[in-house]
C-alpha cells in the first residue's frame, strides 16, 4: 500500500498524521470532512483510508460504506474514542479492516497498516469463509427454567391466543416471540416488531393504523401502519407498558373489533393480526396505579410466559458464551478460539444485570480488542471481575428521590444519555421513559 487518505477534523491531529505517515514513505492526502474526502479521491486513488468515526458532515461509517461500494479492495482503519466501542464493531461489520482508539499510538497504527498490507488477500479470503458460515443468531438454553419457556412457547404457538411475555430487559423476549410466530399457523405471514418505548403519543395512531396523505402537517404520503404491515401474521408489541392511555384505548378497540381506520380516513379496514406483547414493567403496579388499562391487559394476556434472568440460569452461561464467540468471530472477522478458564469462571460468577444482551455485548467487545486466540481476564470489564462500576449509589447525591437521581446522573455525564444510563445502572430505553415520565429535559 502506498496511497493513504486521512479524514480527520482535528487539524492538529490531521497534520501530525500526515507528516508522520509521509516520513514513513507513504503518499498522503488529507481531508477535514466527508465532502472534502470525496473530492480528494477524484484524482487520488487511496490504498488505505484512515478515518475518524465522528466527522462534521457525516459519520466515518457512512463514508466507509460509500467507499466500499466504489472500491471494495480499499483498506479502511477507523479512529474512535473508547466510548464508541459498539460503533467500532459496526464499522468492522461494514467492511473496515480494523480500528484504533484515540489517543493514537503511532507505533500501533503502523503495525496495523503493515498487517493490513501483508495480509490483504488472505484477510479477504478468510472474510468470505467466515461470512458464509451458517451460524444461527439464537441458541436455546438447557436449564430447566429455559426448557419450561420453550415448552410453553410450543404449547401456545398453534393457538390463536394473545401472548404476554414478561421478563427483565435483555433476557430475549423478542426471540421467544419469534419462536412462537415461527411455530404458528401464521409462520408464512409477516412478523412485525414494534418498540412501544419510542412511539410518541402524537404519532401513535399513525404508526399503528397508518394515515392518509394530507391528514395532518407532515403527512406528505399515505402510510400503511403496523397493523396492515402485520396483516395475516404477528404484531409484536415490545415494552407495551410504555404506551399512553389514549393509545391503549385505540389499541383495545382495534383488537376487539378487528378493524382499523387510518388517520384522516373514512373507511374501516379489517385486519387479521395475532398480538404478542412483552414488558419488563411491574404490570400489577401499573394496573393498580391506573397507568395501564385493565381491559387491555386481559386482552393481551390470554397466555403468560415468564422469561428467566441469566442469573437464574447460570448453567447456561458457558454455552451462551461459546455461541456468542462464534457469532463475534463471524461478524468481526476474528479467529478467537477459546476462553481462558479463569475468564469463564468470572463470567459464571457475575450477576448479569443486563442478562443475555449484556453477555453478548461483552463478548463482542472482548473479541474485538483481543490480540490473541484466547479471551483472557484482562479483556473483561472491571465490574465483571469484581471491581464495582461507578453508579449513583457510589456518588455524592443530594437525596434518594428518583427524579433528582436522574437529573444528577445527566449533569454528571454532561447530558450524555448513554453514560447517564450506565451511572443509573439502567438501559437507555428505561432512562428515556423515566425522563418522559418526570418531564426531564436533556
Amino acid at each position: 500500500m502506498k496511497n493513504v487518505l486521512i479524514i480527520e477534523d482535528d487539524i492538529t491531529l490531521e497534520l501530525m498524521l500526515k507528516t508522520w505517515l509521509s516520513k514513513q514513505g507513504f503518499e498522503v492526502k488529507s481531508a477535514l470532512s466527508i465532502s472534502e474526502a470525496k473530492n480528494a479521491i477524484k484524482d487520488f486513488n487511496p490504498d488505505l483510508v484512515i478515518s475518524d468515526l465522528r466527522l462534521p458532515d457525516d459519520s466515518g461509517i457512512s463514508f466507509l460504506k460509500w467507499m466500499k461500494e466504489r472500491d471494495p479492495e480499499v483498506v479502511f482503519i477507523m479512529m474512535t474514542g473508547y466510548a464508541d466501542i459498539q460503533t467500532a464493531v459496526e464499522s468492522i461489520r461494514s467492511g473496515a479492516f480494523d480500528y484504533i482508539a484515540k489517543p493514537l499510538n503511532p507505533d500501533e497504527l503502523l503495525k496495523k497498516i503493515k498487517l493490513a498490507s501483508s495480509s490483504k488477500k488472505e484477510v479477504q479470503k478468510k472474510k468470505e469463509i467466515h461470512f458464509n458460515e451458517d451460524i444461527s443468531e439464537y441458541i436455546k438454553g438447557n436449564s430447566i427454567e429455559y426448557q419450561r419457556v420453550y415448552e410453553y412457547a410450543d404449547l401456545v404457538a398453534p393457538t390463536r391466543l394473545s401472548v404476554l411475555i414478561r421478563g427483565e430487559s435483555g433476557v430475549g423476549k423478542e426471540h421467544i416471540a419469534r419462536l412462537i410466530h415461527e411455530k404458528s399457523e401464521r409462520a408464512k405471514g409477516p412478523f412485525v416488531p414494534v418498540d412501544c418505548g419510542v412511539i410518541s403519543r402524537e404519532l401513535a395512531a399513525s404508526d399503528f393504523f397508518g394515515h392518509i396523505k394530507g391528514s395532518f402537517t407532515g403527512a406528505i404520503n399515505n402510510k400503511t401502519g403496523h397493523f396492515i404491515e402485520a396483516n395475516g401474521g404477528t404484531l409484536f408489541l415490545d415494552e407495551i407498558g410504555n404506551l399512553s392511555m389514549e393509545t391503549q384505548m385505540q389499541l383495545l378497540r382495534a383488537l376487539q373489533e378487528k378493524v382499523i381506520k387510518p388517520v384522516g380516513g373514512t373507511k374501516e379496514i379489517p385486519v387479521d393480526v395475532r398480538i404478542i406483547a412483552a414488558t419488563n414493567e411491574d404490570m400489577e403496579h401499573a394496573l393498580s396505579d391506573g397507568y395501564f388499562r385493565t381491559d387491555l391487559y386481559h386482552r393481551i394476556n390470554e397466555f403468560l410466559i415468564y422469561v428467566p434472568t441469566l442469573s437464574e440460569c447460570k448453567d447456561d452461561i458457558e454455552q451462551f458464551a461459546l455461541h456468542f464467540l462464534k457469532l463475534a468471530n463471524r461478524d468481526i472477522n476474528k479467529h478467537v478460539t477459546e476462553f481462558d478458564p479463569q475468564t469463564m469462571n468470572y463470567l459464571k460468577a457475575y450477576s448479569w444485570p443486563g442478562n443475555i444482551r449484556e453477555l453478548k455485548n461483552i463478548i463482542y467487545r472482548m473479541v474485538l480488542i483481543s490480540q490473541s486466540s484466547s479471551l483472557t481476564p484482562d479483556l473483561l470489564p472491571e465490574n465483571v471481575i469484581g471491581k464495582p462500576m461507578v453508579t449513583l449509589s457510589t456518588l455524592s447525591l443530594k437525596n434518594n428521590n428518583e427524579k433528582d437521581r436522574i437529573e444528577e446522573a445527566l449533569k454528571i455525564s454532561n447530558y450524555n444519555k448513554s453514560k447517564a444510563a450506565v451511572l443509573l445502572n439502567v438501559d437507555r430505553k428505561t432512562l428515556y421513559n423515566k425522563m418522559k415520565l418526570y418531564n426531564i429535559k436533556g
